[in-house]
C-alpha cells in the first residue's frame, strides 16, 4: 500500500509556534473529493477554502455595511439606484452557493458575520461591504444538513469580522452553533487526526475571532492566521506570499488567500469592471502559483488556500492534488 505524509499542526492546536511532527498514514479511499486533502492519522496535508464564502447572495437591495465611510452609506441612501449596483460588483466574490461549494470540494468557509442594525435584535446576517440576504442560522443549518449526508466528511468554520455584534449576540451566535451541530463540533485541544474525528462523529471545527467569546467556550477554536495581500495586481499578490513564506509559516493551522483586492485607483480607472472581472483573467496565473506548493510541516509549506470564485477553474483540484507531492514518504 502507498503511504502518504501529512502534518498533525501542533499540540496547542491552531495558530500555535511549536513546529508540527510528520506522521505517516496509509492513503486511504474517499467518499468525496474533499477528503481526499484530509487523510486517515492525520488531519491535513492541503484544503481548498472560499474566501469571503457568502458572497453569492448579495443583491441590489442589501443595504450598505455600516461599517463602510459615512459617505458611501450617505450615497446609498440618497442614490441607492447608483451606488448599490457599484458597491456590489466589487462586493461578490463567490457564484456558487454554500453547498455547491461544498460539493466541489471546498473545506474552508470564510464567514464574515454581522448584525443588521435595522432588523430584529437578534438579526444576524454575513457581510462584504453589503449585508447578505441569507441569515446565518439558515446558513449554519444547510451546512449541517450537507454533513449529516457525508458523515466522513470534516469543514472548518472561520467566524470573523463580528461587525455590531455585542457580548449578548456573540452568545446568541455559539449558541445557536451548538444547537445547529451538536455532537458534530470538535472542541478545542490538540489538533486532532481525521480518524480521531471519524471515532468521534465529529466534523466541524469551528474558529472564532473574538477572545472574549473564545475564552468561554471549548467548542470554538482560535482564529485561523490569514494571509492577505491587499493587491489589485496578481504578481504583487504572488510576491507577497513568497515574502510571508520566506517569513516561516504559522505553527498551525493557517490560511494562504489567493484573491485580489480591488483599490480606489484600479476601480477609477476600470468603471466598468467588477471583482469577477478583475479576478477571472488571472485564474491562471494564480492556480500555477498553487500548483508549485507544498504541503507538509516545513517552513515554506502550505495549508489552506483559499480564493475567489471557486469552482470557475482547476484551483480546487489543484489544491487537492498538491497531497500526491507527499508521496512516496
Amino acid at each position: 500500500m502507498q503511504r502518504l505524509c501529512f502534518h498533525t499542526g501542533p499540540g496547542s492546536g491552531f495558530g500555535g509556534r511549536h513546529p508540527p511532527p510528520v506522521c505517516t498514514v496509509p492513503v486511504c479511499g474517499s467518499e468525496h473529493r474533499g477528503q481526499e486533502g484530509l487523510v486517515g492519522d492525520c488531519l491535513l496535508g492541503v484544503t481548498a477554502g472560499s474566501h469571503d464564502t457568502m458572497t453569492y447572495c448579495l443583491n441590489k437591495r442589501s443595504p450598505i455595511s455600516h461599517s463602510q465611510s459615512w459617505l458611501l452609506q450617505l450615497l446609498g441612501k440618497l442614490l441607492p439606484c447608483v451606488t448599490r449596483p457599484m458597491v456590489l460588483k466589487w462586493s461578490v466574490t463567490q457564484a456558487l452557493d454554500v453547498t455547491e461549494q461544498l460539493d466541489v470540494g471546498v473545506r474552508y468557509l470564510d464567514l464574515r458575520v454581522a448584525h443588521v442594525p435595522e432588523g430584529s435584535r437578534r438579526n444576524l446576517h454575513f457581510v462584504h461591504f453589503v449585508y447578505t440576504t441569507a441569515l446565518v442560522e439558515d446558513t449554519l443549518t444547510e451546512i449541517s444538513e450537507w454533513l449529516e449526508r457525508h458523515p466522513r466528511e470534516v469543514v472548518i468554520l472561520a467566524c470573523r469580522g463580528f461587525e455590531g455584534l455585542t457580548e449578548e449576540l456573540h452568545e446568541y451566535l455559539v449558541a445557536c452553533v451548538r444547537n445547529i451541530f451538536g455532537h458534530m463540533l470538535c472542541p478545542r485541544g490538540e489538533v486532532p487526526t481525521l480518524r480521531q474525528l471519524w471515532a468521534r462523529g465529529q466534523q466541524v471545527l469551528l474558529s472564532y475571532e473574538d477572545e472574549r467569546t473564545l475564552s468561554r467556550h471549548r467548542e470554538l477554536w482560535p482564529g485561523l492566521p490569514y494571509w492577505w495581500a491587499d493587491q489589485a495586481k496578481p504578481t504583487e499578490l504572488v510576491r507577497y506570499l513568497e515574502h510571508m513564506k520566506s517569513c516561516g509559516r504559522p505553527g498551525g493551522l493557517f490560511v494562504a488567500g489567493i484573491n485580489l483586492t480591488e483599490n480606489l485607483e484600479y476601480v477609477l480607472v476600470h468603471p466598468a469592471g467588477s471583482l469577477r472581472k478583475m479576478t477571472l483573467p488571472h485564474l491562471a496565473y494564480l492556480t500555477a502559483w498553487v500548483r508549485e506548493q507544498s504541503p507538509g510541516p516545513g517552513a515554506r509549506c502550505t495549508n489552506v488556500i483559499a480564493g475567489d470564485f471557486v469552482g470557475a477553474d482547476s484551483f480546487i483540484s489543484d489544491v487537492i492534488r498538491l497531497n500526491e507531492k507527499l508521496l512516496p514518504c
